[in-house]
Order: C-alpha cells, then structure tokens, then sequence
C-alpha cells in the first residue's frame, strides 16, 4: 500500500499508545496526521491486563472509557495472601470519593487495542500496515521538516514524529536519545524477582470460573492468577475462526530471581504447572494430598505464555528536534516518545501500559495547542510548552518507575534471618509487618491509591 508523501503529524507505532495519540490528536481537532506499524496486524495475545482508575479518566475524555468497561471486568478488591492464608484485603471502594471508576477494569491488552482501533476506524483514520521504519533525517529543503524511510524505500515528510514504536524504539535511537535505568548504580542482590513467566490457561476445575485475583508473596517472588473477561474468550475465537472457548482463561503469573536459571522463552504446560504448585495458593495444587479441598487442580490448556524481566529504563528526554546542528535557532522536526518508547519498568502493580495512556491522552491535547501556537508566536515561546509538558511526564514516569521497585522489593525478601539479636527470617517479618498494615483503614486506602495512578496522572 502506498504511503501518503507528507503529514503534520506522524505516529509511529500503532499499539494502545500509537492508537490513544491519534483518538487524542483528533479528540481536540487536529486531523492531519498518519499512523503506520511495522506488523500485518496487532498482537493477538492479551500482554497487559489490567486499566487503572486514572488511565479510565484519561480514556473517557476522548470518548473511549466507557467501550473498554463494557468489555472488561470490575474488579473491586484484591487479597494478598500468603499459600495457606489471607494477609491483607484491599477493597477499591475507598476510591468511590475520588473517581466514577473504584476498581481495576481486567481487559487484556488485544482487546483494548482492538477497541481503540475500531474507534479510530470509525473517524476514517486508517493504520497503515507493514510499514517499518529504518531511517529518520532532516529534510533537504526543509530545516523544520523529517523525512522518515521505510524499509520499502517509501518516504514520509513530517513536521512531528510521535514514537509509540516500544522499548526498541527506532526512533528513538535515530534521535539520539538515550535510554537507561534511572538506577543504574543501583546492584541488585540475587534473591530480586527479576525475570516473570507469564501464562493464559484454563483449568480443568469448574468452579474456578468465577475466582478472584489470587496474589502470593513466598519468598524471593510473587505469584498472581487472575480471571480474564470471557469477552476475551469471544475475540480468541472471532480472530482464529476456531471454536469459543468453554472455560474462563486465567492470566498466571510468577516473578523470581536470577538465581534460579533463565524461565523459557515460551514455558510450557509442565512448567507453568510446576510454578503453580510450588508457589501459588494450595487449593490450586495439583497434588490432591496438598490441596486442602482434596482434589487437585490441573492446568488444562495453555492459551499462551511468555517471560519478560523487571528491569526499568527511561528517555533522556521525551522531546527534541532533529536538528541539523548548523543553527543556533530552534529548529528541525519535533520528535516525541511516548509509552514504552518513553519508558519501561516492572509488570508488577500493571502500570506500563496505564502510563503509556495517559502520556498519549495528554500529549494529544499538548500537541494540538503547541500546532496552533506555531502559528502566531516564534517556535522558541512555542517549544516551551511541549518542554513543560514532557518534564512533567518524565517525572510521573520516574515515580512509577520508584513504585514498581518498591513492590518488587517486598516481593524480593529472603528467608534470612533478621538479625542475630533477632532470629526471625525477613518473610516472616515481612508477612507480619503486611498483616498489621492491612488492619489499618489508612494504609489501605493508600495502597489502592497507588495502584489507581490517581495520584500521578
């Protein structure tokens, strides 16, 4: 498919971010802009699961919350438990002051994609696939102008580059930015989960179907299973053609250290069973004798899995010019990361995808003003407002970076001890010190608080 020559804006990448960009750009009137992905279409696993209370807010300004709650599922409290008992219940109905939306909507990310496509669909914008990016230079005619290459020798004259292309971004790279851990210096012990096996099952078990988020803090990891929305089940089967599938796909999750060797790129149904067993809560033991309703319960298909690490990175900037470097003048096309481009951290508390919304719903909104201010101020005055603008991204993004650490680093308490003067292992400490803090009204409020983004939009 033939490329159009030129555009104000173009959005590289076309995932949750790329697409949020383009519904946000066009929500405040600016309609010049292109969207191209490197993939035929969008992956059709479900990766993120989870929509935050902040990031539904950010979604209904745009005139898209309201589909993704349709086909997601409320989830209004969660356990943190240890294998045998309950830890601490977090209720997010304390949000009800502060939000329309006091739960976590569970949608996996396919569908979200899919929503916000069809919505950018319905304005007749359409993505452009294959198309991937290889190359990113300053116009010839045109200082303030980008010409961007595709590897089927296309080119497109831009006047902004939005990058949504992920962590690998090629845009970025091209622009020179870089991109590392915020704490770098930082040396993590061999007992941090840092590495996540990742899994869609289904269980033999039936009464399963209509189970809670079951979350296990062991030692060294943290171990999650979440029930998924059977609209999911609905899209698996309308996108392969195949038949529904009967039983609700849960998403199955493991964090661990290094230490214990690399989790396969794609684990199987014996490992994903092995972790269950070993670290998940005992009424979802396969072993009979261990499971405390007497029965075991198996692992009945693998949907699809996958790992991932924990580490963090974040953009030196999340704007700059590609400027020739022959003028001392404000000059060349705006680039702008948004997303994974911008920043990656831990799955853990599912915020990367969150965030990533909400840098494109805003950057929509600061994107259309900064084009029209071009129109009557010097390009200097103008540029302010976007600096202004991704500084403050670059902070929310480097507080969400701190608070997935900090989750990892509860999960990744040893079982030393203490202290000589105290000869008790840090998890049980660890569990105590959760149990406590769970009975008080505050620190719970502030726990779903966290998890909700609110407080870092």
């Amino acid at each position: 498919m033939s490329l159009p020559k030129d555009t104000t804006v173009l959005i590289v990448g076309a995932g949750p971010t790329g697409l949020a960009s383009a519904l946000s750009l066009l929500h405040h009137g600016f309609k010049d802009l292109v969207i191209v992905d490197a993939v035929v279409k969008g992956d059709n696993s479900s990766r993120a699961i989870v929509v935050h209370a902040a990031t539904l807010e950010a979604l209904d300004v745009i005139g898209c919350g309201d589909e993704l709650v349709s086909k997601g599922t409320k989830l209004t409290s969660m356990n943190f438990d240890t294998r045998t008992e309950t830890l601490a219940h977090l209720a997010f109905d304390a949000l009800e002051p502060h939000t329309r939306h006091p739960y976590i909507l569970l949608i996996p990310q396919t569908l979200t994609e899919h929503i916000l496509g069809e919505k950018l669909a319905s304005f007749g914008v359409t993505v452009h696939r294959p198309h991937k990016v290889v190359g990113m230079k300053v116009n010839a005619g045109d200082a303030n102008l980008a010409d961007i290459t595709f590897e089927d020798g296309q080119v497109i004259t831009t006047r902004y580059i939005i990058a949504a292309d992920g962590a690998r971004s090629t845009i970025r790279t091209s622009a020179g930015i870089g991109f590392v851990d915020p704490n770098s210096n930082h040396v993590h012990d061999s007992t941090t989960p840092a590495q996540i096996a990742l899994a869609d099952v289904t269980f033999d078990n039936p009464d399963l179907s209509d189970s809670n988020f079951r979350g296990v803090v062991p030692a060294n990891s943290f171990f999650i299973c979440i029930p998924l929305p059977f609209t999911f089940n609905e899209y698996l089967a309308k996108e392969s053609g195949k038949p529904i599938i009967g039983e609700r796909i849960h998403r199955v999750a493991r964090a661990g250290p290094i230490k214990e060797g690399p989790v396969p790129h794609a684990p199987p149904k014996a490992y994903i069973q092995d972790l269950i067993d070993r670290f998940g809560p005992l009424d979802l033991s396969s072993d009979p004798s261990v499971n405390p309703n007497g029965k075991g319960v198996c692992v009945k298909e693998v949907i699809w899995s996958s790992r991932v690490r924990t580490h963090s990175a974040v953009a030196d900037t999340f704007f700059t010019r590609l400027s020739s470097g022959d003028s001392s003048k404000p000059e060349g096309a705006a680039v702008l990361l948004v997303g994974d481009a911008a920043h990656i951290h831990s799955p853990a508390g599912g915020q990367g995808m969150n965030l990533g919304l909400r840098d494109a719903v805003f950057l929509g909104e600061a994107l259309a003003k900064h084009v029209k201010a071009t129109e009557s101020m010097p390009l200097s005055e103008a540029d302010d407002m976007l600096t202004k603008f991704v500084a403050e991204r670059r902070a929310r993004a480097l507080e969400v970076i701190g608070f997935t650490k900090n989750l990892l680093s509860i999960a990744g308490v040893d079982e030393g001890i203490v202290a000589w003067w105290l000869p008790v292992s840090k998890v049980t400490l660890r569990d105590w010190a959760i149990w406590m803090l769970g009975k008080v009204y505050y620190f719970r409020k502030q726990a779903t608080w966290g998890f909700s983004g609110l407080g870092r939009r």
